[in-house]
């Protein structure tokens, strides 16, 4: 769209250089602010909607379903997701419908994990489980019974 405002400004142009009579270079003058203006505004929220898109992209890849994506190669489906959630951000409402569809494939909320039967562990406590578990030695036999037929079995 802004290729075409783009285009759209520089016909203006050729055409009120090469044009002689008063009225039509007004009209011409006009058109030509209009969509001057619109390659303005279409080039602010290209700005906004990049700045907004780098910002959501970083926040997701900080949540904990960004392992699940990473080891599932879906970073275009992520990529997809941000643009349809920053469309719809700015009032788009067929974006909005597409984010959320999208956002429950992605286990973006509680009941789309548990569609998706994943679990997100807490760092904290799979850290401490792991160094009690470690502390806690099995305790080993001294002296297994001699006569027992187990004692010559080992796990492979």
């Amino acid at each position: 769209m802004l290729e075409v405002a783009r285009d759209r400004v520089a016909s203006l142009q050729v055409e009120l250089e090469g044009e002689d009579d008063g009225r039509a270079k007004g009209r011409l003058r006009r058109d030509l602010n209009k969509n001057e203006l619109l390659v303005a505004q279409l080039q602010l929220q290209i700005e906004q909607a990049t700045d907004a898109e780098k910002a959501l992209w970083a926040d997701l890849w900080s949540t904990p379903q960004a392992v699940i994506w990473e080891e599932s190669h879906t970073h275009r489906e992520v990529a997809q997701y941000v643009r349809w959630k920053v469309r719809a951000e700015q009032g788009d409402l067929k974006a909005a419908a597409e984010a959320r569809q999208l956002s429950d494939r992605l286990g973006l909320n509680p009941l789309a994990l548990m569609r998706l039967r994943a679990e997100v562990e807490h760092v904290d406590e799979v850290e401490n489980r792991g160094k009690r578990r470690r502390e806690t030695s099995v305790p080993q036999r001294k002296n297994p019974p001699k006569d027992d037929p187990r004692s010559s079995l080992y796990a492979v």
